[in-house]
């Protein structure tokens, strides 16, 4: 049986973080790994974007992690015994820990048919998969008009394959974005190449290899080469239900990133922590949360007085446009915009009860801290304090 002062289950960012922090406070204390992924920790986003735009090379998301930190790649935790502190992998291995962090990230969603003829774009070996087929084949189906799936039908087509973007959703990112802007998007990727196909569900994948029929709502059939999905995650809990700790949308962390066991911390994906900014519980799945949540998680664990109140903001590049934003972005709330140049520069302000509750930054770059400022104001403003406010 292997002992570690600190033992974490996930090697995503996560992980890498809260290694960082780990040292940061412990120099020498022992730092275990234990990760299902074969791969060595990497950078998740860009599977999605500076990969498919060549801003970046596969070589370059990896991760180095100290030496002296065991990595046990390729195993699954079985289950967490919290009152033995004790956990057992499916080699039927256990470990032993004085500090234990979960972050076992999130699964994507499936759809109920299409067997493995569907990409659930989530991974290295998933880049890898659908770069393959990229370089030997040109006709895709993506399902999903959020982030994964806007994202993927742009790297595609900038690499000049034929793209068919579906979705049930009127519009592109109509979950978050404005109707116009959304309507936008959608003529935008068409302009681009893309076929969208708006309030359209797909019923049936079938075939095998390249050789696949995506059939849809509307009885058309379209043969593709290679079928994408990104319709949302689950966070990875059953190991913190099944170990008796409290999970209510991901587990349930206090401002010090504890579970309700007081020697298990959670970050990442997987964490349902207090957000300070916006005075509300949350979960959120982006790589500044990720990183943030690990190395504050890592630092907590090794002993340092640690209170998590940052709020993470989040980003994406869709062609040649790109959005950075923070806060609770959802197209249900009253919305103020502020364009310096309509849809192709300018800042959505999202309100509830008068108060910012989340900023949209469309090609406007360098203005996070002063949204998170604009947020932590909680202040009544009307459409006339904020038309220029961080626009000029």
């Amino acid at each position: 049986m292997t002992h570690f002062n600190y033992l974490i289950i996930g090697g995503g960012m996560t992980a890498t973080a809260a290694v960082s922090g780990l040292r940061e406070q412990d120099k020498t204390g022992s730092i275990g790994i234990i990760a299902a992924e074969q791969e060595t920790a990497y950078d998740r986003p860009p599977l999605s974007k500076q990969l498919w735009s060549g801003r970046k090379q596969l070589d370059a998301i990896f991760h180095e992690l100290p030496e002296d930190v065991t990595v046990l790649n390729g195993r699954k935790v079985e289950q967490i015994d919290p009152q033995q502190k004790q956990v057992l992998d499916d080699r039927e291995e256990r470990f032993t820990y004085d500090k234990l962090l979960l972050a076992t990230g999130s699964t994507p969603r499936r759809l109920p048919f299409g067997s493995d003829n569907i990409i659930y774009y989530r991974t290295v070996s998933d880049y890898q998969q659908l770069r393959r087929l990229a370089d030997t084949h040109n006709r895709f189906a993506v399902i999903g008009g959020g982030f994964i799936g806007s994202e993927i039908a742009a790297g595609l087509a900038m690499q000049g394959m034929q793209v068919t973007l579906i979705f049930p959703e009127s519009a592109i990112g109509s979950r978050i974005f404005s109707a116009h802007l959304s309507n936008f998007l959608n003529d935008y990727y068409r302009q681009k190449g893309v076929e969208v196909l708006s309030e359209t569900t797909v019923t049936d994948v079938s075939g095998s290899g390249t050789d696949l029929t995506v059939t849809l709502d509307n009885g058309r059939s379209l043969n593709v080469h290679g079928v994408v999905a990104g319709i949302g995650v689950a966070p990875n809990t059953a190991l913190a239900e099944a170990a008796g700790l409290e999970v209510d949308n991901g587990i349930i962390v206090n401002e010090h990133l504890q579970t309700s066991n007081p020697h298990i911390y959670a970050a990442g994906d997987v964490a349902n922590y207090p957000d300070a900014l916006l005075r509300t519980r949350r979960r959120v799945e982006h790589e500044d949360a990720a990183n943030s949540m690990g190395k504050a998680a890592g630092k907590a664990m090794a002993g340092a007085s640690i209170t998590y109140d940052y709020s993470p903001m989040f980003y994406s590049d869709l062609f040649d446009l790109g959005y950075e934003a923070v806060g609770e972005l959802d197209s249900r709330l009253e919305m103020v915009t502020d364009w310096q140049e309509p849809y192709q520069k300018g800042i959505i302000y999202y309100l509830r009860n008068e108060r910012v509750c989340g900023v949209l930054l469309w090609n406007t770059w360098g203005k996070v801290e002063a949204a998170r400022s604009l947020i932590a104001e909680h202040a009544p403003l009307s459409r006339e304090d904020l038309i220029g406010r961080l626009s000029g």
